[in-house]
């Protein structure tokens, strides 16, 4: 269904999820390597490793340390957490780090699933396009248990891990 720009933003809005700002792109033919897969685990590595200037976000996702640090260090992907496209590979979008975003898979990632699927066949596609590297809809947005120590806590695991690498 063709959607116009306040089209889209009004069922965002009925997501719960107007505060995503959205791009238009119109959809490419795209095909994929034999080795998508291989170059897809390379990049969500590459992207986790690159969330360590996201701590502030990080920290409203309410992590365990555990999970936090696996998270960061490229390990593994928590539980309830999407590395999604910003421009699904399916409409030309590259297999990129700078092409990715992460939110909660319920209800976020479902909830975007929907609304680009219900865009099938349009010539134009309205994209949600988050301003940072994770997405944490405003009407669910809330600190972790410490409040601003887990944002602290983290922030200090981020800087050692930081200085670790060599990346002060």
């Amino acid at each position: 269904m063709q959607l116009t720009k306040e089209a889209a933003e009004q069922k965002l809005s009925e997501l719960k999820m107007d505060d995503l700002p959205l791009i238009n792109i119109t959809p490419q033919k795209a095909s994929l390597s034999s080795d998508w897969f291989i170059k897809y685990k390379k990049a969500c590595h590459e992207f986790a490793l690159s969330l360590t200037d996201s701590i502030e976000e990080l920290a409203f996702m309410n992590l365990s340390q555990d999970d936090f640090m696996n998270l960061i260090m490229g390990k593994k992907i928590p539980t309830n957490l999407s590395i999604r496209f910003r421009i699904p590979l399916l409409y030309g979008g590259e297999i990129s780090p700078d092409n990715m975003f992460m939110c909660w898979t319920f209800p976020n990632s479902y909830r975007l699933d929907k609304f680009i699927a219900d865009q099938a066949g349009s010539q134009t596609i309205w994209l949600p396009n988050p301003t940072k590297k994770i997405y944490i809809s405003a009407h669910t947005a809330s600190g972790g248990d410490g409040g601003n120590a887990t944002s602290d806590r983290l922030s200090q695991l981020a800087a050692q891990l930081s200085q670790n690498r060599g990346m002060e």
